[in-house]
């Protein structure tokens, strides 16, 4: 009967060291944690949580490539607004921003494993800013840019092209378009027909030019023809000085009008006939290895 006091003393006591103990090593497990998030939270939520955490960017981990493609398609401007896009922030109509092809292509520039860039082009034009700014962003790069034009590569898509080292074409497609419109609708008769009055309350004479439920003066049409010869000359001198020709060769172009792809690389707007198997032929060539292109 004596036995069991002390029995009952001695299990207490280790049931309370042992609770000590494990208080400690939790203590020390989380300082641990902590530390190792502090030094590399990244490496740290791997471990955790597998190499599959980042689900988005494992699928370019995984592929390997020494070039980049990036794709010019629909209507270019020089940004694509939430409205516009789709809740993963993919455009919903055919458009493309130049500010993300810029980003792209900034991206490739500063990969070491990125040997090349290629643009493929299927618009029929857009802004001349964004069309500028995708241009300048090629001219930049250190690394071989190819411009890959497959059903059209016009207007502002051209202007884009221009940036590029090389433009590719088919014989089939549409080149060209060196041209600016600014053209739109007149609603003012269907307006009247429908009992709508236009009550113009503008500070400026000039500041509603261009709504299409009022008629557009003489006056506001030289306006706007003003800024359409600049830019369309703007356009001239661009092509002219990217592609290495005469101002007044482009001039002879510059009609608004596409043209094919034979007739295009006898022109000098492209410089070679083929599509990406001769693409990747030629940044074999460059860059002296296989052509593995991941795409943007």
């Amino acid at each position: 009967m004596q036995f069991q006091p002390f029995f009952n003393k001695y299990i207490k006591k280790y049931i309370k060291t042992t609770i000590v103990l494990i208080v400690i090593l939790a203590a020390l497990i989380i300082i641990k944690d902590e530390i190792a998030w502090q030094l590399d939270p990244y490496a740290y939520e791997e471990d955790m949580y597998g190499d599959d955490m980042y689900d988005d960017d494992s699928a370019y981990e995984d592929e390997y490539c020494n070039v980049i493609g990036i794709e010019l398609h629909g209507d270019l401007s020089t940004y694509i607004p939430p409205s516009d896009s789709d809740d993963d922030g993919a455009p919903l109509n055919d458009q493309t921003a130049s500010e993300n092809i810029v980003l792209s292509i900034q991206d490739a520039e500063n990969d070491y494993d990125i040997k090349a860039i290629i643009l493929e082009v299927d618009s029929y034009g857009g802004y001349p800013v964004a069309a500028e700014e995708v241009a300048n962003a090629l001219k930049e790069s250190t690394k071989p840019t190819v411009a890959l034009i497959r059903e059209g590569g016009a207007s502002a898509a051209y202007w884009a092209a221009t940036g590029a080292d090389i433009i590719f074409a088919s014989k089939n497609s549409d080149v060209g378009s060196i041209a600016v419109t600014a053209s739109y609708l007149d609603y003012t008769k269907q307006n009247q027909q429908e009992g709508i009055t236009y009550v113009p309350l503008s500070s400026g004479k000039f500041k509603d030019s261009g709504d299409p439920d009022k008629t557009l003066s003489w006056e506001e049409r030289n306006l706007f023809m003003r800024d359409v010869n600049i830019l369309h000359q703007n356009f001239i001198n661009i092509v002219a000085e990217n592609r290495n020709l005469e101002i007044s060769e482009v001039e002879k172009l510059a009609d608004g009008s596409t043209m094919l792809g034979g007739m295009a690389l006898e022109n000098g707007l492209i410089d070679q006939i083929g599509g990406m198997s001769e693409v990747k032929e030629y940044l074999k060539e460059k860059i002296g290895e296989d052509v593995e292109v991941c795409w943007y």
